[in-house]
C-alpha cells in the first residue's frame, strides 16, 4: 500500500500542510545548531561554577566533590569550570578554521574543475605540495620557530586543511561539468559566475557540508594537539590540550586532573605523548 496524500476537496489536508511547513530545511538546521554551539561556547565563563583562574594551592588535586565536580588541579583550580571555559578555544576556533578551510577550497576546486588547462594544473601543483607535507608536524615547526600563538595555529591549520578538500571538490566538480545542464546554461549565454554559483556550487553542497563536519573534527585534535605541547593557548589558559599536559604527571596522584580534559577529545587521534 503505497503512502498517498491526504486530500479533502482537492487540496493537501492541514495535517499534511502544517507537516510541510514545520520541516526545516537541512542547510537551516545547521545553522540552528551551529549557532546555539557558539552562543554555548560565548556564555561558557559565566555559566562555570567556579572562577576557571582562580588558584588555591590549599585545595590542590581534591578529588571530585559537591564543590568540585570533577576536582581541582596542582593548583587548586577546579577543573570542571576550566573545562566548560575551554570549550571557547576547543569549539569556536575549529569551527572558524573549517568554515575558512572549506571556503577557500570550494572556491579553488570549482575554478580548478571548470576552468581546467593551466588554471587547474597550477592549483592541482600546489595542491599536491601541500597534500604530501604532514600538516600537523609543519604546523609545530611553524608556529614553535615564530613563538607561537593561537591566531598563527589557526591561520596554519586552515591552510593544511585546504588539500583534501580540494580534491575531493574537485573531482565532483569535474563529474558535473560536462553534464547537459550546464552545457544548455553555456548556449543560453548564461554569464560564467552564474553558472557556478546557481548550478555547480549547489550540485555539489551536500560533499561541501561533509567536508566542513569531517574538518571540524580534525580541526578539535589539532588544535589540542599544539596546545598539549605548548603552542597554542597562552600558559594558563583553560584549554582542553593544555589541561592535559599540565596535569599528566599526576595520573598517579589524581587522575581526574588529566582524564576529564581528555575526555572530549576523539580517541582515535589522540595528542602525541
Amino acid at each position: 500500500m503505497t503512502n498517498t496524500p491526504v486530500l479533502t476537496g482537492g487540496r493537501v489536508s492541514p495535517r499534511r500542510r502544517l507537516a510541510g511547513r514545520l520541516k526545516l530545511p537541512v542547510t537551516v538546521g545547521i545553522s540552528i545548531v551551529f549557532t546555539a554551539l557558539a552562543v554555548i561556547c560565548v556564555i561558557a565563563p559565566f555559566v562555570a561554577p567556579h572562577d576557571p583562574a582562580f588558584i588555591d594551592p590549599a585545595k590542590s588535586f581534591q578529588g571530585p566533590s559537591l564543590d568540585h565536580l570533577l576536582g581541582t588541579d596542582q593548583l587548586g583550580r577546579d577543573i570542571a569550570s576550566r573545562i566548560i571555559a575551554g570549550a571557547r578555544t576547543a569549539v569556536l576556533a575549529p569551527l572558524a578554521i573549517a568554515a575558512g578551510a572549506v571556503l577557500i577550497s570550494t572556491v579553488l576546486a570549482v575554478l580548478a574543475g571548470y576552468a581546467g588547462g593551466r588554471v587547474d594544473a597550477v592549483i592541482g601543483r600546489v595542491n599536491d605540495v601541500l597534500y604530501s607535507i604532514p600538516s600537523l608536524t609543519v604546523a609545530i615547526v611553524i608556529v614553535g620557530v615564530v613563538g607561537g600563538g593561537f591566531a598563527l595555529s589557526i591561520a596554519v591549520l586552515t591552510v593544511f586543511g585546504l588539500p583534501s578538500n580540494i580534491r575531493l571538490l574537485r573531482a565532483a566538480v569535474l563529474e558535473r561539468v560536462n553534464l547537459p545542464y550546464i552545457e544548455a546554461a553555456k548556449m543560453s549565454g548564461v554569464s560564467t559566475p552564474r553558472i557556478l554559483l546557481t548550478q555547480l556550487v549547489p550540485a555539489i553542497s551536500p560533499l561541501i557540508v561533509t567536508s566542513f563536519f569531517l574538518q571540524v573534527t580534525f580541526a578539535i585534535v589539532e588544535l589540542s594537539s599544539l596546545s598539549f605541547l605548548g603552542l597554542g593557548v597562552a600558559p594558563g589558559s583553560p584549554d582542553w590540550g593544555l589541561m592535559l599536559a599540565e596535569n599528566r604527571s599526576a595520573l598517579s596522584s589524581n587522575v581526574w586532573a588529566a582524564a576529564a580534559p581528555d575526555c572530549p577529545l576523539s580517541p582515535s587521534r589522540s595528542p602525541p605523548t
